[in-house]
């Protein structure tokens, strides 16, 4: 793997729940997009979480290169996988998204973590 040299990264995060009975289904879903998401350059990662207390309710985030990235995966995930990865009427309600931009942290250890 070549090692990333970029000094900030482009995070985009989403809370959803599924409807009632929907769960597994809306989770196979997002972990699909997240699949295609860590297979195309510029996606460092894609990871799908459900809540701990077992209520149907996904965090999903997504770390890119930058803005460019993001935006690039997400033209080219619509044209792959188009209306054949609907899956809204599995939601309960319109899933809360953000994207941010944050710092990307050396990965190597110099001896300065005071």
């Amino acid at each position: 793997m070549a090692k990333v040299d970029v000094k900030r990264g482009w995070f985009e995060t989403v809370i959803c729940s599924a409807r009632r009975g929907q769960d597994a289904r809306l989770r196979r879903s997002l972990e699909a997009r997240a699949a295609y998401k860590r297979r195309q350059d510029g996606c460092l990662a894609s990871w799908v979480s459900r809540s701990h207390d077992g209520q149907p309710m996904f965090l999903v985030q997504s770390w890119f290169v930058d803005e460019q990235a993001w935006r690039s995966i997400a033209t080219s995930m619509e044209e792959k996988l188009g209306e054949r990865d609907a899956f809204e009427h599995l939601l309960s309600g319109p899933p809360l998204v953000g994207a941010f931009e944050g710092p990307i942290l050396s990965q190597t250890n110099d001896g300065n973590d005071a």
